[in-house]
């Protein structure tokens, strides 16, 4: 089973590659339109690369020596905020707490709630956080098939 998640996460990373390199420049791949289904590879993929003993359970240890190790320092902030909250008080993650955290982030910034959150619904999170100090209310969101 690790097997195929490790293949999974290198396969989408294979795949996903050439869209990164085309986005557009400066922009990088923030800017762009993403899915739900691309939220959770994400997220596979990056629980992932922290988990060092791949063993499935990411441990705060893990996440901090593997986030010091593909922080930018452009990004490394928004990464250790991120995992900062999928932990909270606890010393483990699963790989299923992990990727239930980062769905539920994706279905708070999916506005219209179509499956694809676009630059413009980011930002107006991104406006509406700025304004109250607060992501949108999740429990508006209808429940999203996984």
């Amino acid at each position: 089973m690790k097997k195929l998640l490790l293949l999974a996460a290198l396969g989408a990373s294979v795949v996903s590659a050439p869209a990164l390199a085309q986005a557009p420049e400066g922009g990088g791949s923030m800017q762009r339109d993403f899915t739900r289904q691309q939220a959770q590879q994400m997220a596979d993929m990056m629980f992932q690369r922290l988990d060092a003993n791949h063993d499935g359970v990411l441990t705060r240890a893990e996440a901090d020596q593997g986030v010091a190790q593909f922080s930018s320092p452009r990004g490394g902030g928004r990464i250790q905020r991120m995992i900062a909250q999928a932990f909270g008080d606890s010393q483990s993650i699963t790989l299923q707490q992990f990727e239930t955290q980062a769905l539920a982030r994706f279905d708070a910034q999916d506005l219209n709630h179509d499956g694809t959150v676009t630059a413009a619904e980011r930002q107006q999170v991104r406006d509406q956080r700025a304004q109250t100090g607060r992501a949108p209310a999740q429990q508006a969101a209808p429940a999203q098939p996984q």
